[in-house]
């Protein structure tokens, strides 16, 4: 990016939807391995790493949807 260019808008970073999905999923698959050692299971780590998936997505959506403008007629 030149120093002149504007920063981009919180709208129009893509990176910070890959660092959300990074993330979600690093914690949560994180936890899920530590759910796995600690209760001494395998199936945590994948349940982790779904789950974090989906709340990273859902996050995405939430912050960098697009909203309408409502009429007021």
């Amino acid at each position: 990016m030149r120093q002149n260019e504007p920063l981009p808008h919180r709208g129009q970073d893509p990176w910070g939807a890959f660092g959300y999905l990074v993330a979600g999923v690093g914690l949560y698959g994180g936890l899920g391995w530590l759910g796995d050692h600690y209760f001494r299971t395998s199936f945590l780590v994948p349940v982790g790493i779904l789950l974090g998936f989906a709340l990273s997505l859902y996050l995405i959506f939430k912050r960098y949807g697009h909203h309408e403008p409502k009429d007021d007629q």
